[in-house]
């Protein structure tokens, strides 16, 4: 059973009449985000490649796009905020990944970055979508980095969050034994101790009211991960040859790119940051405060802040 509303078809539903929104416009004024008081926001379907996606849009349908690729083992949710705030100047597509979210799993249970970066390309194939901004934060931002290196002329700009050619392999162990240990619960209160004690940036209160969004309630009434677990159960090896993009690939980046790091990252470490920077023909680089490597959900107003000069260049 899910927890959270999304369009039942192919559809469209309007999502601002949902207590879920009420729930969000909340958060908004707790962490006073800035937003305009009428906003466009929708869930849809969509086949792409064969295989059902979901994906929020917010904005108007005249408004520059940007698409939003979320990390690992969450979901197009995770920007709602962002989403909520730049939806006054931008048309902003929020994509939940094979495997995530409420789109379908995989019928091969393949997750690796390049297929979700395929899977991407034809979200702005399909929606017509011309030269997008395009965002996307750990494994999305992996994503948005082979996108970029098959074309980088089919993008406006490009802003990758807290993730490199280069990472850190003890916040990436970090990172797989909360997934691996956050799987399976009783209660969703359980889920949001552990989320709690993992990332000390955000209120309990702000947790609880997201939480429906990553978990699923299953016939015998555990509550598990929406992600599909499979590849890690049976032992597939999720990855492939093309996943990995290197500081010389960057190099071929000429486009205007910005690197969000988290202050405390343990992912992607300053040096990694500089040096992903300095490969970039057109790079950036910000650093957040106060947040680690989920920055724009532990810090959002310093998120949209380091992120909004950036965008303002790009329209």
């Amino acid at each position: 059973m899910y927890l959270n509303a999304f369009a039942h078809d192919g559809a469209p539903l309007d999502m601002t009449g949902l207590e879920e929104f009420k729930s969000l416009l909340s958060s908004a004024a707790d962490l006073s985000i800035p937003h305009s008081p009428n906003i466009a926001y929708q869930s849809h379907n969509i086949v792409l490649r064969r295989q059902r996606f979901h994906f929020l849009e917010w904005g108007a349908p005249d408004a520059p796009p940007i698409v939003l690729l979320h990390g690992g083992h969450q979901s197009a949710h995770s920007w709602d905020l962002v989403s909520l705030h730049l939806a006054r100047k931008y048309r902003v597509f929020a994509l939940d990944q094979r495997g995530h979210g409420d789109s379908e799993w995989s019928r091969d249970a393949n997750y690796s970055n390049n297929e979700m970066s395929l899977d991407a390309e034809a979200l702005m194939d399909a929606l017509e979508l011309e030269r997008p901004i395009l965002m996307g934060h750990s494994m999305g931002g992996r994503n948005s980095l082979l996108l970029t290196r098959r074309d980088p002329s089919r993008l406006g700009g490009l802003v990758v969050v807290d993730i490199g050619p280069e990472i850190s392999e003890e916040g990436r162990k970090l990172i797989s034994a909360f997934v691996r240990n956050n799987e399976e619960f009783d209660n969703l209160e359980h889920f949001a101790e552990n989320v709690r004690k993992y990332d000390p940036y955000r209120s309990m209160e702000h947790i609880e009211r997201t939480v429906k969004y990553n978990m699923l309630c299953r016939a015998d009434g555990k509550y598990i991960s929406k992600c599909d677990s499979t590849p890690r159960r049976v032992g597939i090896q999720t990855g492939s040859s093309e996943d990995a993009v290197s500081l010389d690939d960057a190099r071929a980046f000429d486009i205007p790119t910005l690197i969000v790091r988290g202050e405390t990252s343990k992912i992607l470490t300053p040096e990694s940051a500089v040096r992903f920077k300095d490969a970039l023909p057109q790079g950036e680089l910000v650093t957040v405060p106060e947040c680690g490597h989920n920055v724009h959900s532990q810090n959002t107003h310093g998120f949209i802040e380091a992120i909004g000069p950036f965008l303002a260049k790009l329209t």
